[in-house]
């Protein structure tokens, strides 16, 4: 059996995409959330593969009946859960292309626009974030991978003989307690141990303190241990706050430290001119990490990696096997040497569609919005004698609670998110379980907002006799 004839596959295509046109424009008709039990879908299908081949029709039709029911609509405009993220449409038309090209950028002889697109695209996002020349890009799937690299890096331009020889027991990385999870797997990853993984304490504003950060290194250093790596966040993933990168680099570099900064969430607000302060201090780093699948509207899976010094980073993962060697020009860049993937998606077509399609002045617009929206709700909270702001609420996510306690508030979003109707996930913030309302979709209207936070106070006030 050969492939789809072209014929077939022209015509199921054009289904498709008028079935994607019309999920996108009557999306809310969809529950955010599915009304499923573990193991219902695994349930529904067969146990065993097909052993002949099956209609498309059929395909489609089981997708209909038994997948889609079981998906949980990130694309939808009611997702204000985690970081909301959304797939726009000239993304989509991307995706087609580079699934149909199958580009595999290992080196740039197996496909230079994979890595040349990719080295070009980055650039541009790198001006549009005030950042200099000096800067090389790379695109990893997502920023845990990324800042796995960036440890990878601070634990080369330190301890370069750990590459060879392994073990690190003394060496010491430091976070804020605040940071995203992925810099202590990294950590467990690399071989430098959780316990070798210090949380910094945060201020009232869930910063990392840059007073504790200096104690905890000067400890480690009485004690002989070996610091290498700090990572500061900007967008913190409980309450987005953004730690003091400037005063972190000032002390990063008089311990000889290696600065990660995390922004996989924040980073894309910088394109913003109001919105550039978050990234103060950042030009002084060693790394950089943002997710455009998290605010510039590509699909999963895009992270955006830079460092300042992209020798050491390449020291730290080119191991070239014979059957990959090619002839050396000044212009090439093979990107697997940057890290540990050898193969590579066509991931920078998305991002290119969306820069060209929008433009910055488009894409700052989105963003801006999504941000006036979340004041918006933030305002609605504060006038509320029964809710609280719960942290500062600088872009576009809100920590919010009930003041009735804990219980409350979980059954609160247990209520609201078994509506299907909207979708809104936790933190725990000094020791309080509180509620968190990110907007980051394409789509997402002040109409939205305002029925999420009509379904928020419904549910609040049904539920007042067991709060």
């Amino acid at each position: 059996m050969s492939d789809m004839p072209v014929e077939e596959f022209r015509r199921r295509g054009r289904e498709l995409v008028d079935w994607i046109a019309d999920y996108l424009a009557n999306i809310r008709d969809y529950p955010v959330l599915p009304d499923l039990r573990p193991g219902e879908l695994i349930d529904e299908l067969p146990r065993s593969g097909p052993e002949t081949g099956e209609g498309m029709e059929a395909i489609l039709a089981d997708f209909q009946r038994c997948v889609l029911p079981a998906v949980t609509h990130w694309n939808h405009p009611r997702f204000f859960a985690y970081f909301a993220c959304s797939s726009s449409g000239p993304a989509i038309l991307a995706e087609m292309i580079a699934a149909a090209l199958d580009s595999n950028g290992i080196l740039w002889k197996t496909s230079p626009a994979v890595t040349e697109l990719e080295l070009a695209t980055l650039g541009w996002l790198r001006q549009w974030l005030g950042f200099s020349d000096e800067w090389f890009g790379v695109m990893y799937d997502t920023a845990s991978v990324s800042s796995l690299h960036a440890i990878a890096a601070a634990r080369e331009a330190k301890f370069p003989e750990a590459r060879t020889e392994g073990g690190l027991r003394d060496a010491t990385l430091y976070a804020s307690e605040h940071s995203h999870s992925s810099i202590e797997k990294g950590a467990i990853a690399l071989g430098i141990g959780q316990r070798n993984v210090r949380k910094i304490a945060v201020d009232a504003e869930f910063r990392m303190r840059p007073d504790a950060l200096r104690a905890a290194i000067e400890r480690d250093i009485a004690a002989g241990k070996a610091p290498f790596c700090v990572v500061a966040t900007v967008g913190t993933t409980s309450t987005t706050s953004i730690d003091p990168v400037r005063e972190i680099a000032e002390i990063a570099g008089r311990y000889g430290l290696w600065l990660h900064v995390d922004a996989a969430y924040a980073g894309a607000a910088a394109i913003v001119p109001e919105f550039r302060y978050i990234l103060d201090g950042c030009d002084q780093a060693d790394s950089f990490v943002t997710n455009p699948h998290k605010w510039l509207f590509v699909p999963v899976d895009l992270s955006a990696f830079y460092t300042r010094r992209p020798d050491i980073l390449r020291r730290a993962f080119s191991l070239v096997p014979e059957y990959l060697r090619t002839i050396d020009d000044p212009r090439v860049v093979n990107l697997m040497d940057y890290g540990i993937p050898l193969g590579r998606r066509f991931r920078a077509l998305k991002l290119w569609f969306v820069m060209r399609y929008f433009g910055r002045e488009g894409l700052c617009a989105l963003l801006r919005e999504h941000v006036r929206l979340a004041q918006e709700f933030a305002a609605w909270v504060g006038r509320d004698p029964d809710f609280e702001i719960a942290a500062p609420h600088p872009l576009s996510v809100v920590c919010f609670r009930l003041k009735a306690g804990d219980e409350a508030n979980r059954e609160l979003m247990d209520a609201v998110n078994a509506t299907g109707e909207a979708f809104l996930s936790h933190t725990v913030l000094n020791g309080r379980f509180t509620l968190r309302f990110a907007v980051g979709n394409i789509r997402t209207g002040i109409e939205d907002v305002k029925a999420a936070w009509d379904l928020i106070r419904g549910s609040a006030w049904r539920g007042r006799g067991a709060f």
